[in-house]
């Protein structure tokens, strides 16, 4: 089953009990199997079904509904490029935020996420950014309808019941698949399924950096929404280039495990947003707004200034944006490669090129970009654990392995071989608890309406 047997554009709803009929009695075991979820249709089944009782409960069992599902995502190349208009090569993952959502009249929305509770946004009334209510998840439900307005799109009110299984605070996207699911549920329930993923995911973007605060790329959200491994050229951010790369790692033989240390992500928004802050005043340096737009021999040739004005952190991060960018190329290329060899071994070379580029990556962010551990609690360096780990103990079960997502706590991305999948998740078990690491596979889509 393919992406486009999966997605559904301008179909009506249905009764919250007809819907439930349709989950019970296996008619989306097809595509909640194809989606990947974690064991399988049955258990993908049983979810929708809680879901739909928890609707019930919450908002009521007499209403036309819809379901929706949005991927978390992996960042498989190009750490903290997309801020300043970089490439990146991303995928959508198996791990999702489902939702159920029915539309109402009064233009209010009410959101109740498993574990959170409940927001409530009226969408006439919460227009404008609002400072008191910066880094909410209601900051991101207001930000995504005013995105919507602001684009030209209808806006309206629903009630929502949505649960995750993207670990939050993982470099997996909660906030994304948060952001796209109020989004996609825009899309659906009031402009006939036809905003496009690229949209919502500006629009989402858009969301968290205006309403809730956070300076983020655009990434995260383009990779939730638009589904499969993509490369992601930002150059004009207003009109990403977005190429889809059509090799299946795991048919291949590689499995994508996440490992998530249990760091504590209590105060890190000032590391994350010291890295583009220092990229961007590098390339103010050369008049120019981000690093993409500078020559790396003028950037090269500068380097004694630079570091005068801004010191050697931001100067290493710069060096970090360029040497990444142009990994991500070629990493793509390899992909593209991979996909159109002749036999075997060509596809192996390709890869060989590819999982090359991913140890760069992890020891340039590690080395230059200095995203793995934050200086304001040095004794915790969960990801530099985990690292060392694959590096010295596990590295013949790895293809290749590095820091994943935004970094300074969170997780580790590793490609490790199909027949070492289950010695090397127990020994990463072992270290940072049950659960920790995570076999997932890449899914077809990202962010769309179910049935």
């Amino acid at each position: 089953m393919n992406a486009s047997e999966i997605k559904l554009v301008n179909a009506p709803l249905l009764p919250l009990s007809a819907l439930r009929a349709a989950l019970a009695d296996g008619r989306l075991d097809a595509v909640l199997e194809a989606l990947g979820g974690k064991g399988g249709a049955a258990a993908q089944r049983a979810r929708c079904l809680a879901l739909c009782d928890t609707f019930a409960e919450t908002y009521g069992a007499d209403r036309d509904a819809a379901l929706f599902t949005v991927s978390g995502r992996s960042e498989l190349s190009g750490n903290h490029t997309d801020h300043n208009h970089g490439r990146v090569v991303a995928c959508s993952i198996s791990l999702d935020m489902l939702g159920i959502a029915a539309p109402r009249a009064d233009g209010v929305i009410r959101l109740s996420s498993a574990g959170f509770g409940e927001d409530v946004v009226d969408t006439a009334a919460y227009t404008k950014p609002d400072d008191s209510k910066k880094g909410t998840s209601a900051s991101l439900i207001a930000g995504v309808c005013a995105g919507f307005k602001k684009e030209g799109y209808a806006v309206g009110g629903f009630d929502a019941c949505v649960v995750s299984d993207v670990l939050k605070g993982s470099g997996l996207s909660s906030s994304a698949a948060f952001e796209d699911m109020v989004g996609t549920i825009l899309s659906h329930l009031y402009n006939d399924g036809k905003v496009d993923e690229v949209s919502v995911a500006m629009i989402s973007q858009y969301a968290e950096n205006v309403f809730f605060g956070k300076p983020c790329g655009l990434m995260d959200q383009v990779a939730c929404a638009v589904g499969g491994i993509v490369a992601i050229d930002f150059k004009d951010p207003s009109k990403p280039v977005i190429t889809p790369i059509p090799f299946d790692m795991t048919a291949a033989g590689y499995h994508l495990c996440i490992v998530d240390t249990g760091g504590n992500h209590a105060d890190l928004t000032d590391d994350y947003a010291s890295v583009p802050v220092e990229m961007k005043a590098v390339a103010a340096a050369f008049g120019k707004e981000v690093l993409r737009d500078v020559d790396m021999a003028d950037f090269a040739n500068a380097l004694p200034t630079l570091r005068e004005r801004f010191g050697d952190r931001a100067v290493l991060r710069a060096m970090h944006f360029f040497m990444e960018n142009d990994r991500v190329l070629r990493q793509s290329e390899a992909l593209m490669d991979a996909c159109s060899a002749a036999d075997a071994a060509a596809r192996e070379e390709a890869l060989s090129r590819f999982f090359d580029g991913v140890v760069s990556s992890g020891r340039s962010s590690f080395c230059y970009l200095q995203n793995v551990y934050t200086t304001k609690n040095v004794a915790e360096q969960g990801l530099s654990l985990a690292l060392s780990i694959c590096e010295n103990l596990l590295s013949d079960k790895l293809a290749a392995f590095r820091v994943h997502g935004g970094g300074f706590a969170g997780t580790i991305q590793a490609w490790v071989y199909a027949n070492a999948v289950d010695d090397f998740v127990s020994a990463m078990d072992t270290v940072f608890g049950r659960g920790a690491a995570v076999d997932l596979r890449v899914r077809p889509v990202g962010a769309a309406r179910i049935l």
